[in-house]
């Protein structure tokens, strides 16, 4: 079982991230399905789909739980059913969860050029152009990228634009974390960001940390 990595955030949070090296077959072993998730899972056309989709319960299972524990509300929102937060990711040959006490996000990401053609969409772009060549600018898009991702999972409120209203305060990469507001409905809450690359990946996952009213 390749349980890629374990983070204990704190006493009350946690985030595990799987390495997708299993046949679909062999993620299937061991694991329940809902009724409505077992429809969900035949409907998807990539076997990677399918795959991610089922590791994500190995990763549910690491923690105690079963399918039938998570819920998702009328936002699309994952939810387990003894009140605790989680967000879910998958990308590629990884999937992930963070679950916690409290509202969290979690975004994984694979670092690619294609992200320099799409930045102006989520981001001021003129905040990058120092930097020394384009894997550098790759890598701090993904970072950011995953920041927006993981903090628009965890606001969860129809409306939010990654562009213009999530904002991500500037880091060095070697920080390992940074800051994130989410202006919306003349209300800025703000965010800690946690941060990691491994294998040509990027992991960012968000904590609640306080709300300011305006």
């Amino acid at each position: 079982m390749p349980l890629y990595k374990t983070i204990t955030v704190n006493p009350n949070t946690k985030v595990l991230i799987w390495k997708i090296e299993e046949s679909y077959e062999e993620l299937s072993q061991g694991i329940t399905l809902t009724d409505s998730c077992q429809t969900r899972v035949k409907g998807m056309l990539s076997d990677l789909h399918r795959r991610g989709f089922m590791s994500v319960r190995h990763l549910l299972a690491e923690m105690g739980y079963t399918d039938d524990d998570l819920f998702y509300d009328e936002n699309g929102k994952p939810n387990l059913k003894d009140g605790r937060c989680i967000s879910i990711t998958h990308s590629y040959t990884f999937s992930g969860i963070i679950i916690s006490d409290t509202e969290v996000g979690i975004d994984i990401e694979l670092q690619r050029d294609k992200i320099l053609k799409i930045a102006n969409k989520f981001t001021p772009l003129k905040e990058y152009r120092t930097l020394a060549n384009d894997e550098a600018v790759i890598r701090k898009l993904t970072i950011v990228w995953g920041a927006k991702e993981s903090l628009y999972k965890l606001y969860a409120k129809k409306g939010v634009s990654f562009l213009h209203h999530i904002d991500i305060k500037d880091f060095p990469f070697d920080a390992g974390e940074s800051t994130g507001d989410v202006i919306f409905n003349g209300k800025i809450s703000t965010y800690k960001l946690h941060f990691f690359e491994f294998e040509g990946f990027t992991c960012v996952y968000a904590l609640e940390q306080s709300i300011i009213k305006k």
